[in-house]
C-alpha cells in the first residue's frame, strides 16, 4: 500500500501530478463514501485547485512545501474558512468559521490538498462516533462494526483509502482508538507540541491534534509539518521541533516497559496474543523487555471522566443562542431561549458530559470530586515518571476490544467509556502516544499495539514505533469495499 511519502516522492520526481493524485483520491471517495460515510463536507473544486497549485510550483523549478500535493481530510472540531465547522452537532450546522486553525494553516503552507471535513462524535465527545448529530461513520473492514471515536471519520477515510492522511483530535484516545480499530497509525503529539489554535475545544487541557496515515513515516511526516510553537496558543510549547523524519535506529537496547495493568480483564484474548507477539518479535533482535507496574491506572478512566466533563462544561457555555451556535425560533423570555436552543442542539452524551462537568464544578462538590481527580492525575503522572527510569517507552494493547457492532454499545455509556481504558491516562499526564497496527482478530478485524513516551519525547516515540512497524512487516491493504 503506498502511503503519503511514497505519493509526496512520486509528484516531485514527476512520476504522477498532484492533480492526478487528487483526481484519484476524489474519486475513490466518490465511489465508496457513501457506504463508509466519513466525511461531512468535500471540497472537490478547492482540491483540485489547490492541487494546481502544487504542479504549477514544480513545473516553474519553485521549492514546494513538506506535504506537497498529498490529499488531507481534516475532522470537522478544526476551524476551516472554506468549509463549515459544525463538530457534529446541530448547534453548530450553518457555523462557517472566519479564519484557518493554526494547523489548517500550517498544511495549506506546506502545499497539502484538502479534500473535506470528516465526521466525528459530536464535540469530540464518543468512541465510536454514533454520538454524530448527522449519520455514524462505519469501519472499512467490516460496514456493520464503528471505526472507534472520536476521531471516527478521519480513521475511516485513510482506512478506506479516501485520503493518505488525516488530522484528528485526541482528548482520552480519539485518534489512538479509532486507528487500532481502523488498522491505521494514529499518532498524539505530546500535550503543547501542536498548537490548539481553531481547535473547538471540549477538554482544553487534554485536547491534542494528531495525524492518521498509512505507515509511521506518515505520522512523523505530517507531525513535521504541523508543529511548533504558536502565539496564539498559551499551552504551546516553546521548544526547538525535531527532525521527525530521522526514524530510523537500532533495535538492540530498546527497552520496552510492559505493565502488568494493562493486561487484566477486559482485554480481549486475541488482542493480548498479538500484543504479546509483537513484543516478542523486537526482544528477539535485541529490545529489552522491562516489566512495569502504572497502579493508578484503575483510575484513569474515573479522573478523567470528571476532569474531561468539567472542563466540556465551562468550555460550552457559550453555545447558548446569544454567543454562539442554534438559536430556537420559539421562546419567550431570555432564559427559555437559551433552554430551547441548547436542548435542541446538543445531543444526549455531550448534555450528559456538560451536566456531569456542572454538578462536579458546583458548590459543595468541586472539593470531592473535581479537586479530588486532580490529584489523581498528578499521581497518573507520577507513575509514568517512575515507569521511565527503568525504560524507553510503553508498550501495550490500544483498546481492550476490536471494532464493534453499530449500536452494541450505544445503551451503556459506562461499556463505552471502558473503551479508552488504555489511552486516557496518556492524556491526562500530556504524553505522547502512538498506535500502529500489529495483527487482525480471527474475525478479519485490526488489532493496535499502542506506545507511550516520555513528555517531549515524540522522537523517540516514533522511532520505536517504527522498530515495531519494521519488524512486524505488517502492511494491511485497503479494505475492498467496492
Amino acid at each position: 500500500m503506498t502511503d503519503a511519502v511514497s505519493i509526496r516522492q512520486d509528484i516531485l520526481s514527476k512520476k504522477t501530478t498532484a492533480t492526478r493524485v487528487a483526481e484519484r483520491f476524489l474519486s475513490r471517495l466518490a465511489a465508496i463514501d457513501p457506504k463508509v460515510r466519513a466525511f461531512l463536507s468535500v471540497n472537490k473544486d478547492a482540491a483540485l485547485a489547490a492541487a494546481k497549485k502544487v504542479d504549477e510550483k514544480i513545473a516553474r523549478g519553485e521549492k514546494t512545501g513538506l506535504l506537497a500535493g498529498i490529499p488531507v481530510a481534516v475532522k470537522d472540531n478544526l476551524c476551516t474558512t472554506d468549509a463549515p465547522t459544525t463538530c457534529g452537532s446541530k448547534i453548530l450546522e450553518n457555523y462557517r468559521a472566519p479564519y484557518d486553525a493554526t494547523v489548517v494553516r500550517r498544511l495549506r503552507e506546506e502545499d497539502a490538498v484538502i479534500v473535506g471535513k470528516t465526521n466525528l462524535d459530536e464535540f469530540a465527545m464518543g468512541s465510536s462516533t454514533e454520538n454524530s448529530a448527522f449519520f455514524t461513520s462505519r469501519n472499512p473492514w467490516n460496514l456493520q462494526c464503528v471505526p472507534g471515536g472520536s476521531s471516527g471519520g478521519s480513521a475511516a477515510a485513510v482506512a478506506a483509502g479516501m485520503a493518505p492522511i488525516a488530522l484528528g483530535s485526541d482528548t482520552g484516545g480519539s485518534i489512538r482508538q479509532p486507528a487500532a480499530l481502523t488498522g491505521t497509525v494514529g499518532f498524539k503529539p505530546t500535550y503543547g507540541r501542536v498548537s490548539r489554535y481553531g481547535l473547538v475545544a471540549y477538554g482544553s487541557s487534554l485536547d491534542q491534534v494528531g495525524p492518521f496515515g498509512r505507515s509511521v513515516r506518515d505520522a512523523a511526516l505530517v507531525t513535521q509539518a504541523i508543529s511548533g510553537h504558536d502565539p496564539m496558543d498559551s499551552t504551546s510549547v516553546d521548544q526547538p521541533v525535531p527532525d521527525f523524519q530521522q526514524l530510523e535506529r537500532d533495535v538492540k537496547g530498546l527497552r520496552l516497559g510492559v505493565p502488568k495493568e494493562y493486561f487484566g480483564a477486559g482485554l480481549d484474548p486475541e488482542i493480548r496474543a498479538s500484543v504479546e507477539s509483537a513484543i516478542a518479535a523486537l526482544t528477539a533482535k535485541g529490545a529489552v523487555r522491562v516489566d512495569v507496574s502504572l497502579p493508578m491506572t484503575e483510575f484513569g478512566i474515573a479522573a478523567y471522566y470528571i476532569v474531561a466533563p468539567c472542563e466540556a462544561s465551562s468550555n460550552l457555555a457559550r453555545y447558548d443562542g446569544a454567543h454562539y451556535g442554534h438559536r430556537s425560533k420559539e421562546y419567550g423570555d431570555v432564559i427559555e431561549m437559551m433552554s430551547k436552543s441548547r436542548k435542541e442542539g446538543f445531543g444526549p452524551e455531550v448534555t450528559r458530559r456538560i451536566i456531569l462537568g456542572t454538578f462536579a464544578l458546583s458548590s459543595g462538590y468541586y472539593e470531592a470530586y473535581y479537586n479530588r481527580a486532580l490529584k489523581v492525575r498528578r499521581r497518573i503522572k507520577q507513575d509514568f515518571d517512575k515507569a521511565f527510569e527503568s525504560c524507553d517507552v510503553i508498550v501495550g494493547p490500544t483498546s481492550p476490544t476490536p471494532a464493534f457492532p453499530v449500536g452494541a454499545k450505544a445503551g451503556d455509556p459506562l461499556s463505552m467509556y471502558l473503551c479508552d481504558v488504555y489511552t486516557v491516562a496518556t492524556n491526562l499526564a500530556g504524553l505522547p502516544g502512538i498506535s500502529i497496527p500489529c495483527g487482525l482478530t480471527s474475525a478479519g478485524l485490526p488489532i493496535g499495539l499502542q506506545l507511550q513516551g516520555r513528555v517531549l519525547d515524540d522522537l523517540g516515540v516514533l522511532k520505536a514505533a517504527r522498530c515495531f512497524e519494521r519488524e512486524l512487516s505488517l502492511s494491511l491493504p485497503w479494505p475492498s469495499l467496492t
